[in-house]
């Protein structure tokens, strides 16, 4: 039995408002087909199954003035919690997510609380076999089949972790991270989705890409040298 005082009472209700709002927003844009889309299906494929089989978890993260470091230090703790969450095994498992809401931090704070936390710690996730994703009022990621189309825009400033799966291929091989990192993401890819690949082509992509990046990395390293 959970027992509360008064004030931790009230919290816990604030936090409830937030949580509400952002499960409204997960069944009434993420679970459903948008116009701007670009592809038949919901904004996140992944979650509709996931609200089936009961397996999303959501937390606020309180606190106001935080610092970017408090902020990682904080998400990082939730990698462990996440690998241990039921289910542990079979296709039930790849559908466990985290929400992490963070009600107190303002639409300026955003960039650096949120954006640069996810861009920090996503090595430290993918090398997990993990994948951290960032969302927030602001968020300027296009998406993949309509340039115009902004889907990790939220109500509210929340970072998201779940299982790589095959389909995050093009998450893990952007140009636009330097050789190395993309070395990193790839070989954790080859590695986590091993035995699991369904589609030969991503599998070919994925070694073809993981190959230019090595290569790019030479070439950048012969020019530091000389």
């Amino acid at each position: 039995m959970q027992l509360y005082t008064p004030s931790e009472l009230d919290q816990s209700q604030e936090d409830f408002s937030y949580l509400a709002e952002t499960m409204h927003w997960v069944k009434n844009f993420l679970t459903k087909p948008h116009s701007d889309l670009g592809r038949g299906g919901p904004v996140c494929p992944f979650l509709p199954r996931t609200l089936k089989l009961n397996t999303l978890r959501l937390a606020a993260i309180r606190g106001e003035n935080l610092s970017q470091l408090q902020v990682e230090e904080v998400v990082k703790g939730y990698k462990d919690i996440f690998l241990k969450l039921d289910p542990q095994e079979g296709e039930e498992a790849l559908y466990k997510s985290i929400l992490l809401v963070f009600p107190d931090i303002s639409i300026q704070e955003t960039s650096n609380l949120i954006d640069d936390v996810q861009h920090n710690l996503k090595p430290f996730f993918v090398e997990a076999g993990l994948m951290i994703g960032e969302f927030h009022k602001l968020n300027k990621t296009p998406g993949l089949h309509n340039k115009d189309f902004r889907p990790l825009r939220s109500p509210l400033p929340m970072l998201a972790i779940r299982f790589m799966v095959e389909a995050d291929l093009p998450f893990l091989q952007r140009r636009s991270d330097e050789p190395l990192l993309r070395i990193k993401y790839l070989k954790a890819y080859l590695q986590h989705q091993d035995n699991v690949f369904k589609d030969q082509t991503k599998l070919d992509n994925a070694l073809a890409e993981l190959e230019l990046a090595q290569t790019q990395l030479g070439s950048d390293m012969e020019v530091v040298v000389r």
